[in-house]
């Protein structure tokens, strides 16, 4: 089968395009005749080798997958050849950069069933860092104010439609080019962060303060007094500690995505009534996932690309 993978880290011109053996499924597991993967600033970072995540090498990167089940190892229930599915694979281990993949079977749900099954691979991790964000480590209840900086990026739109359906009064950063789609993912209010100071502009406490963006410690531990006694801050920047204040019980928890098939079932129910809109920004095919690299080694890649082999 073609696959891209690594034998070591570096820079992205370490990644090879080429045949390697087909793997087959053990005990617990399936394999995907893969319909794509979707690439992530981790798989990166994961390269790179300055995401301390443990890798067995050679490594095949892509860990949010869609594809039918091609085959079935021993013990697995509740999935047959042909059914079509998605899942947020184990980061260490072998991704979807191929065209077939291994992936417990514990990890995997129906895929959507109102979207191309290439496009879903988009789907896994964002959307339950954004789940697991808001109401796993945040606990937010309704008619409670969040806070989302960076709300232009994918988790934060996922981030906005989750929150808002829970009945939280949304409000979010975003730059110009992203307020259309902030609002539209339903955002009750949008800070341009571009112009105005978010200290400023929010003008109540907030029960939770969730960053999504690279922002400067410094920046970040300002806007914890936004947040009111008793709340909680919550970063999915995992390179830096959130900030606290314990002298008035706020609390704060760096969010690490989870592989939680229950979840994602969850969501991927709310992709198919239409609450949430799963986003594709680019498509392209698995022999250039090493320019995509390229590109994301040189700054930061927008939106939600898919690498379909």
């Amino acid at each position: 089968m073609k696959a891209v993978r690594f034998h070591e880290v570096g820079g992205p011109e370490v990644l090879q395009y080429g045949e390697v053996e087909q793997p087959n499924p053990g005990a617990g597991q399936v394999r995907l005749r893969v319909a794509a993967s979707a690439f992530s600033a981790a798989d990166n970072g994961m390269r790179a080798g300055f995401l301390p995540i443990p890798l067995t090498l050679p490594h095949i990167p892509g860990y949010d997958v869609s594809g039918t089940v091609d085959a079935v190892g021993e013990g697995v229930t509740g999935f047959a050849i042909g059914d079509p599915v998605i899942g947020f694979l184990p980061m260490g281990e072998d991704g979807g950069a191929a065209e077939y993949a291994i992936a417990p079977a514990d990890a995997l749900v129906s895929a959507p069933t109102s979207v191309p099954l290439a496009d879903a691979a988009a789907f896994p991790s964002v959307a339950l860092a954004a789940r697991q964000a808001l109401f796993d480590d945040g606990d937010l209840q309704a008619d409670q104010r969040v806070l989302i900086v960076g709300a232009g990026g994918v988790v934060g739109k996922y981030a906005i439609a989750l929150a808002a359906r829970a009945g939280a009064h949304v409000i979010a950063t975003a730059s110009p080019r992203s307020a259309d789609a902030v609002r539209a993912a339903g955002a009750h209010e949008i800070i341009d962060h571009t112009v105005t100071s978010v200290l400023d502009a929010v003008s109540e406490p907030v029960d939770m303060l969730l960053n999504l963006a690279p922002i400067e410690p410094e920046e970040f531990t300002n806007l914890v007094a936004l947040v009111r006694d008793g709340g909680v801050v919550v970063s999915t920047t995992a390179w830096m500690p959130a900030p606290d204040d314990v002298d008035r019980n706020v609390r704060s928890v760096v969010v690490f995505v989870r592989s939680d098939s229950a979840r994602l079932a969850e969501l991927v129910g709310l992709v198919d009534s239409s609450e949430l809109h799963l986003e594709v920004t680019r498509r392209i095919p698995l022999v250039e996932l090493p320019a995509l690299h390229a590109e994301a080694a040189a700054g930061p890649v927008a939106g939600k690309v898919i690498v379909v082999p």
